[in-house]
């Protein structure tokens, strides 16, 4: 129990036990003084009636307190949950771009692969057929040289 709600019991039983207790003062009639009128009523009764008049009074305010700090709660909750959820559709559309910017970039980068590839292939192709006619050039050379050697041993050449 907080200390606030005990303090406030421990006022309410004083109160009910000095009433209890002094019961036959409490109802002992009196001269009251409204301001133009004098009457004669039980002073500590009318007292225990206006603090009790005065508790309910204290108590559904603290109950509208209350319920309208819950109201409150709930709409800043809802709020909350609206901005969470534009949040988390912003975010994901991020994440959709990012992939989608990703994606090109991939196909960008896979064109450009694919077309060195084909660049360096073509040059390869290049070089193996001027390497396959310089040995050829080079057989020739040498064929003829054997022959300019040996110009009736053609059977060396196969």
């Amino acid at each position: 129990m907080q200390l606030r709600s005990f303090v406030l019991l421990l006022t309410v039983l004083s109160i009910v036990a000095l009433a209890v207790l002094n019961w036959p003062a409490l109802t002992t009639p009196s001269q009251i003084s409204l301001g133009l009128v004098s009457v004669e009523a039980p002073l500590g009764l009318l007292m225990l009636a206006l603090t009790a008049l005065l508790g309910t009074f204290f108590l559904a305010y603290v109950l509208s307190l209350h319920g309208s700090v819950l109201l409150e709660t709930r709409r800043h909750t809802k709020e909350l949950q609206a901005q969470r959820d534009l949040a988390d559709k912003a975010e994901a559309s991020r994440f959709t771009e990012l992939r989608a910017f990703l994606d090109a970039q991939s196909q960008q980068t896979h064109a450009a692969f694919l077309a060195r590839l084909d660049q360096l292939e073509a040059r390869l192709a290049a070089r193996a057929e001027e390497s396959d006619n310089t040995t050829a050039a080079y057989v020739g050379q040498l064929e003829q040289q054997l022959r300019s050697r040996n110009p009736g041993g053609d059977a060396f050449i196969g």
